[in-house]
């Protein structure tokens, strides 16, 4: 298991105090440059977190809006099809309205010259 070198570096200072003072300062400034060294680290690490967020997060809403200009898309598309079979039924429906008004027509001008005759 490896140990960081901040942690390290802690333990060791009271083992330093026996050193001379360059010693001292080394190990002070080696603990110094860990601890900038994890703080950038960290820093760095934020970052692509946050911007790896905001990437996953405006692709999922794009994704969503191309879901809704389809499904958008597919509603008119079937409205439209009602539509048109509608007008088709409509205009079976009056077809075979006139059809039956002119039969019925025709039937009763036969049956009026027949009661002539």
């Amino acid at each position: 298991m490896k140990m960081p070198v901040a942690l390290i570096a802690l333990l060791a200072l009271p083992g330093l105090a026996a050193c001379s003072q360059q010693t001292q300062n080394d190990a002070a400034n080696t603990a110094d440059s860990a601890a900038a060294d994890t703080s950038a680290t960290t820093s760095n690490a934020v970052g692509d977190v946050d911007a790896a967020t905001d990437s996953a997060l405006g692709q999922a809403g794009q994704s969503m809006d191309n879901a809704g200009d389809r499904t958008g898309a597919a509603m008119d598309n079937a409205g439209d099809s009602i539509a048109s079979g509608a007008d088709r039924a409509g205009n079976a429906i009056s077809n075979a309205a006139d059809a039956t008004a002119d039969a019925t027509g025709n039937a009763m001008v036969k049956a009026g010259k027949a009661l002539k005759d």
